[in-house]
């Protein structure tokens, strides 16, 4: 979801050259003149899993190959405060399709305003997206309503990938950073009302500041970043957001998430993450159109940087442990041990991991335990 700059493409190049622009290549942009500026990125995370007892047959594993992003970043300024960024990715529907389309307007450090579709502002593990985070499966604990809304049948109306469109302000004040957006939300014959959906995100860097584009995170910097240790609120809340057109509710959420890095030297670090929610939901409509999670949820990872081994890459190896509780139904668990193999930091790096357990993104209890091996690759440019 970060932006990443390369050089650009010939075609991308001839037709700046046919908009009677003269850009020439610079530090991985294309430079048009002295304040615009484009510049073209991608990024694939592809894997295979075997799982067991899914295959057809109820008791055989399965093996499962996954493209899981393959995303295209276009950035570029217009002026020295005004720019643009847009990305693409495959959508839960197998299409592909846009992503994120924002108009940035940065004048300060303070304060800076985007506008059109973007991620709501939230808790740490949407903010990553799927390349910056520190395990593979982070998606285990239930999410957002722009994340939540992915193939449960409402077809994107509240938002797709933790994306919506809507406005968002943020900013860092010293070591305190915020970000405060309105958006569209849940926007099914549900929401009668027309009610909008409120995201913020409050953020204290206690050590170092965290570097990251906009109000982004990441859950590892390998030790690059210092010592850190930020903690931080994010909240949503949305009227008629849940329920069905009889018994419309609203939806309200909050997380708390936490994270710690410190280098040890040699290019070792050691990495804790943490995360806790609480979502409610007013309403006793029981089959809604729309459904959320109702009740808490946490999970716990930490992961230690073997440093200079020897070789091209690094060693990371982790653990983490997901608990979902709904306020009906039954809890599940997710427990996820892997190693990442970090030739390049987020840009280039392996992963082979084992999960057992049923936790998945919805915060319910879709099926029984399974035990899944997954290994997959992550590239950017």
């Amino acid at each position: 979801m970060q932006k990443k700059n390369i050089i650009g493409t010939s075609l991308l190049m001839g037709s700046l050259l046919a908009a009677g622009s003269a850009p020439v290549l610079a530090g991985g942009k294309i430079v048009i003149d002295d304040t615009r500026w484009i510049s073209v990125g991608a990024g694939i995370r592809t894997s295979i899993a075997s799982v067991s007892d899914a295959a057809p047959d109820g008791s055989s594993s399965a093996s499962n190959f996954n493209l899981e992003n393959m995303r295209l970043y276009i950035s570029g300024q217009a002026t020295k405060d005004f720019k643009f960024y847009f990305g693409t990715d495959r959508m839960w529907d197998g299409e592909y399709g846009v992503l994120d389309a924002i108009i940035q307007y940065e004048p300060s450090k303070e304060f800076n305003v985007w506008m059109g579709r973007m991620l709501t502002p939230a808790d740490r593990i949407e903010m990553n997206g799927p390349f910056y985070s520190l395990t593979w499966g982070q998606y285990t604990v239930p999410l957002y309503p722009s994340d939540n809304d992915i193939g449960n049948g409402a077809n994107g109306s509240a938002g797709t990938y933790g994306r919506d469109e809507g406005i968002t302000a943020w900013g860092a004040l010293g070591k305190f950073q915020y970000a405060v957006g309105i958006f569209d939300g849940y926007s099914g014959a549900e929401n009668q009302s027309d009610a909008p959906l409120y995201a913020a995100r409050f953020a204290y860097n206690f050590l170092n500041m965290e570097a990251n584009p906009g109000y982004y995170t990441s859950s590892t910097y390998f030790g690059k970043g210092g010592d850190i240790l930020t903690l931080a609120i994010s909240a949503q809340s949305q009227d008629d957001g849940y329920g069905t057109i009889t018994q419309s509710g609203s939806f309200t959420g909050y997380a708390i998430d936490g994270l710690f890095e410190k280098p040890l030297g040699g290019g070792a670090a050691i990495t804790v993450e943490a995360e806790y929610k609480s979502f409610e939901i007013s309403t006793d409509a029981a089959t809604p159109v729309f459904g959320m999670f109702d009740g808490e949820a946490y999970f716990v990872s930490a992961a230690y940087l073997l440093g200079n081994t020897g070789g091209s890459g690094m060693y990371q190896p982790y653990v983490r442990y997901t608990d979902n509780s709904p306020s009906v139904g039954d809890s599940s668990s997710l427990t996820e041990v892997g190693v990442n193999y970090i030739i390049s930091g987020q840009n280039l790096k392996l992963n082979l991991n084992f999960t057992t357990g049923d936790a998945n993104a919805s915060g319910a209890k879709a099926a029984d335990d399974v035990d899944a091996i997954t290994f997959g690759m992550q590239f950017q440019i």
